[in-house]
């Protein structure tokens, strides 16, 4: 089953996608909508265009694990994404994720332009492929 993964941010969304197996994250694209109705449709588009089994949404809880505005703000979009489809939905802890892709981007050499336009997608992936191994999106 293949899993869709999101890093939801204020002006950009970043989109991961699992192999049909589970088991590998890859960045996929980034999303820029200008509300989560906009956001929502196009996250739909993905679901089906991918045959996503499951949706996981990285949560920005604060560093002290508390629910600061951007995590209520994602909060909200989850409830409205869920209201839209059967495809389950799930919320996972992404503290740190755009610090990780970060890092990783530059340690693989990636060009500062290019890693800034990418960012939100490989977080999302850090986020996906820590899910998936952590035993999420296996049937």
């Amino acid at each position: 089953m293949r899993v869709l993964a999101l890093d939801v941010g204020d002006r950009r969304t970043g989109v991961a996608l699992s192999d049909a197996m589970g088991m590998i994250a890859t960045p996929l694209t980034t999303i820029q909508a200008g509300d989560e109705y906009e956001l929502a449709t196009a996250v739909m588009a993905l679901i089906e265009e991918h045959g996503a089994g499951e949706v996981v949404v990285g949560m920005p809880l604060t560093l002290a694990g508390e629910m600061g505005s951007q995590a209520k703000r994602t909060g909200h979009f989850v409830r409205h994404l869920r209201s839209q489809t059967d495809v389950p939905i799930k919320t996972v802890d992404e503290r740190l994720s755009t610090v990780e892709a970060t890092r990783r981007m530059r340690e693989a050499g990636g060009r500062r332009k290019r890693a800034r336009e990418g960012i939100d997608a490989a977080a999302a992936a850090v986020v996906l492929q820590a899910y998936l191994d952590s035993g999420g999106g296996r049937d």
